[in-house]
Parts: structure tokens; sequence; C-alpha cells
């Protein structure tokens, strides 16, 4: 039985609504007035809150309330609050492995993500991870459209371009765009973004997508929106808590936080893919010019992202860590596989 079915007979079920039984404090990695943070946190909290009908409440908090925004992972293991809201792009440094749930470029489109995800095994294979590395328990509540590559200063039309170019970036791509291209990465919370950028401190950033990003203002203050965003062609967000308190929920709750979830992560996906579409609309009315590399070019970014990820696992397999490259089989046998018999699907597109 899925667990969206058993969310729905458990709701049959159930003629009145239950008191509080579980209080969980949720702290993000993203301020409160994100577009993330309302779209994925503040909408799966209501989601637990209406499928355990108030049995399960969570009080979300953003970046810098409780914890910074990079101590989210650290905050529940250490017990300072219960669950904890990011994405595993933050946790690259600490184990590559992180990237290939959080996509890298060179990574698998929107719509093969999210099948990975529930029907490959992407899911189950995060738990085991943070489960076995870092003693929480994951849920995966968000799963991106494409980002926009770069809010830019200056015009970035090939990978040549990219040379000495203070970007502000994190997680896989901020390593291609040093080690392959020559920039300058930086790694700074999304709060702090938009000064930077107006203020000249970075020539580029990259941040969301294109609904997330409008909403943010960036093209207010750069010139340049750089496409197609090959650098994060989907990207991953989750909830976590220890796994001695998942453990301790009762197998009903259990599974209506799971269904929660699963329903986050649809509603999310389609709020911004439509988010996106209007938010390109609203791009052609500013003075914002759209920069669209070419195929060949953005194609040098996602090769560059595959022997990142290849060279990664390749590391970890030595040094005794065979985690990361069971990992990135899945994920690109996957996308092999979505990318050789999915043209029957038919696509919308001005080109």
């Amino acid at each position: 039985m899925s667990t969206f079915a058993a969310a729905g007979i458990t709701l049959a079920m159930t003629g009145s609504a239950f008191a509080a039984e579980v209080e969980w404090k949720m702290t993000a990695a993203v301020g409160e007035g994100s577009f993330l943070y309302q779209n994925f946190m503040e909408r799966f909290a209501g989601n637990v809150e209406t499928l355990t009908q108030g049995r399960v409440e969570i009080e979300p908090f953003g970046a810098g309330v409780i914890v910074p925004a990079f101590k989210a992972y650290e905050s529940v293991q250490d017990g300072i609050v219960e669950a904890g809201h990011s994405t595993p792009s933050y946790l690259v440094n600490q184990d590559p492995t992180n990237a290939i749930f959080a996509s890298f470029p060179g990574g698998m489109s929107p719509e093969a993500t999210l099948h990975w995800v529930y029907e490959g095994g992407g899911e189950e294979l995060l738990q085991d991870f943070r489960r076995e590395d870092m003693g929480l328990h994951s849920l995966v509540v968000g799963i991106g459209t494409s980002e926009i590559m770069a809010h830019s200063n200056v015009k970035i039309d090939t990978v040549e371009a990219l040379k000495g170019v203070k970007y502000r970036t994190s997680g896989a791509f901020a390593a291609v765009m040093q080690e392959d291209f020559g920039a300058i990465p930086t790694v700074v919370p999304g709060n702090e973004i938009y000064t930077l950028l107006q203020r000249k401190g970075v020539d580029a950033v990259e941040w969301s997508t294109p609904g997330a990003n409008f909403s943010e203002g960036f093209h207010e203050v750069a010139p340049f929106l750089i496409l197609p965003g090959v650098h994060q062609p989907s990207f991953l967000w989750e909830v976590f808590v220890k796994q001695e308190t998942w453990d301790a929920l009762p197998a009903d709750l259990q599974a209506l936080i799971t269904a929660a979830a699963k329903l986050t992560t649809y509603e999310g996906y389609t709020h911004f893919g439509n988010a996106d579409i209007k938010a390109m609309a609203d791009y052609r009315d500013t003075k914002v010019e759209m920069v669209l590399m070419d195929r060949a070019e953005s194609e040098k970014i996602r090769e560059a992202g595959r022997n990142w990820a290849r060279a990664r696992a390749a590391e970890q397999a030595e040094a005794g860590n065979p985690r990361t490259q069971e990992v990135l089989d899945s994920y690109l046998a996957y996308q092999s596989n979505w990318a050789e018999n999915s043209v029957y699907l038919v696509r919308d597109s001005a080109q």
C-alpha cells in the first residue's frame, strides 16, 4: 500500500482532530522570506498538520533565528532542534556523495530526477546515507526545476569568459568552476546574495530557479541573465530528524509524515515550474539581457561536472568508501536509461 493510500485510509477513519502528540522545532538553511522556505518548509509543516490532523505540529524557523544557515544538520544532531531543512549541496565538502543527491553539472533533468528519487531508489539511498553517516532520518521534501546559471555583472557566453569571475556558488559547481574554468567561487548564505551582487562584491551569483530568483530581485542589480542552468539542472531539499526521534514515532504517524513529505515535493515541483514560466515572461519586460550560452559551450560544463563526479567517486572508493560510487552508478544508469528511452515524450519548446 502506498503512503498516500495509507494516509487517505487513516484520515477517512478519523472523525475529529487530535491534540498534538508530537511538537518539533525545525530550522532552515534559508531565511523566512525565501521562496524555498515558503515552498518547501512551510508547505511541509502545513501538510504534516493537515494529514496528521494536528497530532504533529512543526514550528519552522528561518536561518539565523536559532542557528546559522549552514548549521542545520549539526543543530539536529546536537539536539538544539528536533528537525532541520536544508540541501545536500551544503555538505559536498564533507562528502562528495551529497553532490549526487543535490544534483551537479551534467546531472539529470528535473523530470528524470523526480522519477529516480521516488521510483529508482534515490530516496532510499539518501536515507541509508543519512542514517549510517549522520544518525539522521531523511525525507525528501523538494525537487526543483532547473536554475538560472547566473545573474551577472559581466557577460558570460563561453566557458573562457568564466576565467577570473568572482562567482557566488556552492557544491560541485564551485569545484568545477575553479578546477576546470578558472573562476573564483565563494559561498555565502542566501540572505546576503543581493547586497553582495549590488555592491559588486562578486561578479556573478547563482541561487535558484527563475521564479525564486525573480522574487529575490537579483535582476534589479545585475544586467545579465545567463542561461541555461546546466550547473544545477535540478536540486533536492530534505527534512531530517534524529533516527531515534523517527523510530520513536508510531507507525501511523511515520506513514502520514512520509506522505506529507512526498505531497510537498509534488506540490512544490509544479509550483516552481508555474512560477518559473511566469518569471521568464516577466524578465522580458525588464532591462536585463538574457544570454543563452551555445549548446557546445554549456556541454563543456556538463562534461566537466560528470568528470568531477566520477573522479570523486573513484577517490572515495580507493579510500575504502564505496558508497559514492554506488550512488553515482545508480544515478548515471537511470540518467542514461531515461535519455535513451524518453524519446516518446512530447516537449513544448520554442526552439
